[in-house]
């Protein structure tokens, strides 16, 4: 008798530079999502910590830190802040569309501006088309491009201004990477609209959580995570909700002008640190 679904084989990357805090180093657990099942397994993995790359499913593994933390905002009882309200009301004619993962020239040449403005030392900075359609069609799970359009002169979705790559999931909507023009000279706000569109989505549908991956204390890069109440985050114990009173001081910190300088993104890989590619270890 065959078992219905496979015990997943589970590998560790060779250690590397964090991507995140300077001096640290990174280790990653990770598994290969394939077959019928590959929804099933992602979404189980999904709810303690992993993220999907491609066809790989991982999460840290680091020896000696355990600063990156998996986060999900709770989409039902969602808040939105006088800023966020702002941005939801700024960008609200945008047309937002579900599309397959299909990689598309206009997708990529907005992808490659935002690298150059945001990320123009992290990994991601050096993808072709070929590395984009990899990223974008390379799924085994239920997964979309939701475009947003700026409305054209008849009405009809026109110019693209930001994208997301998202996993559709039982509990929720995971968000794999989004991306936006990042010299817009009218629309601030466009990668906050993003999330909040997906929190409006997700609790039009009853859909319980958006997932924005890993938080991590200490990465100035990561700290627009804790802006989204209420906000869980994965611990020993289980999927606990943030107290608010430490959301607030985080969101203080967060949002306070910064007189230093920004931390080096020389060894940064985009958004998660997503990998491109693993060895086994």
């Amino acid at each position: 008798m065959t078992a219905p679904i496979r015990f997943p084989r589970f590998f560790v990357t060779s250690p590397a530079p964090c991507p995140y805090l300077p001096g640290r180093s990174e280790r990653k657990v990770f598994t290969e999502l394939k077959g019928a099942h590959s929804d099933q397994l992602n979404e189980a993995l999904g709810r303690i910590g992993f993220r999907r790359s491609q066809t790989v499913a991982y999460r840290p593994s680091c020896l000696d830190c355990q600063a990156c933390v998996s986060v999900r905002v709770v989409a039902g009882k969602f808040q939105p802040s006088s800023t966020q309200k702002r941005d939801l009301k700024r960008n609200s004619d945008l047309i937002v569309t579900e599309c397959r993962p299909w990689a598309t020239d206009e997708q990529f040449e907005l992808l490659s501006r935002y690298l150059g403005q945001r990320h123009p030392d992290g990994g991601m900075s050096a993808m072709d088309e070929l590395d984009y359609a990899d990223m974008i069609e390379h799924t085994p799970v239920t997964s979309v491009v939701t475009e947003y359009r700026e409305p054209g002169p008849n009405g009809k979705p026109g110019r693209l201004v930001g994208a997301c790559l998202t996993d559709r999931q039982g509990d929720g909507l995971s968000m794999i990477y989004s991306f936006y023009d990042p010299e817009h000279p009218t629309r601030a706000g466009l990668g906050n609209f993003i999330i909040l569109d997906h929190i409006r989505r997700a609790a039009d549908e009853a859909l319980p959580y958006v997932y924005l991956g890993y938080w991590v204390e200490g990465s100035a890069r990561m700290q627009y995570k804790v802006r989204y109440r209420p906000l869980e985050r994965l611990t020993r114990d289980g999927w606990q909700q943030m107290a608010s009173d430490e959301q607030h001081r985080l969101i203080a910190a967060a949002t306070a002008p910064r007189n230093a300088p920004r931390e080096s993104l020389a060894n940064a890989r985009g958004k998660d640190g997503q990998p491109v590619k693993f060895t086994a270890g």
